[in-house]
Formats: C-alpha cells, sequence, structure tokens
C-alpha cells in the first residue's frame, strides 16, 4: 500500500503541495500540478493508497480556500476510485 502523507507544517505553498503529490504517488512526468490533474491521476491508480492530513489548520493557513478544494477533489476522487482512502490524522504538533 502507498501512504502519501500531506503534512501542513512542511507544504507551505501550492507548488510545494504538488511536489509533494508528484513526489509521494509517483505521478507520471505529465501530471499538471492543479487539482484537476489531481483528481485524473489519483482516479486512474491501481495501487491501495492511503492520504493522510497532518497539521490540517496549518494546511489551511498556508493555502487558504486551496486547502478545502484539495480535501473535496481527494474525497471526490476517494469515491470514484475504491483504491483511494483518506483523512486526517487529528495530529496538530509537527513532526
Amino acid at each position: 500500500m502507498r501512504i502519501c502523507i500531506l503534512d501542513g507544517e512542511r507544504i507551505l505553498d501550492k507548488d510545494m503541495l504538488h511536489d509533494t503529490l508528484a513526489r509521494t504517488m509517483d505521478f507520471p512526468d505529465w501530471y499538471g500540478r492543479n487539482l484537476d490533474a489531481l483528481y485524473d491521476c489519483l482516479t486512474d491508480m491501481t495501487e491501495e493508497t492511503e492520504i493522510r492530513i497532518r497539521n490540517e489548520n496549518a494546511l489551511t493557513e498556508h493555502l487558504g480556500n486551496y486547502a478545502a478544494a484539495l480535501k473535496k477533489v481527494i474525497g471526490a476522487a476517494a469515491e470514484e476510485n475504491h483504491r483511494i482512502r483518506w483523512g486526517n490524522e487529528n495530529r496538530e504538533e509537527s513532526q
């Protein structure tokens, strides 16, 4: 199983978010680094994958409304692709 941790303490902007996603999810080179491309890649995944959001408040501070949109996209992709699971780690401390 692939595990992707999106740590709001370490993700300071959209570029860092998409860098983290592309690296940890092993997205193809054509990944468009936006939420539409994220949805496309997640719904195409064939490997069991869990996406965890850590330090959600910090992620919201750094990304603003984009953090809420990110969660909606991940949730929609998880509904479409049963191999995707996601959730909040409910931890606000940094590691």
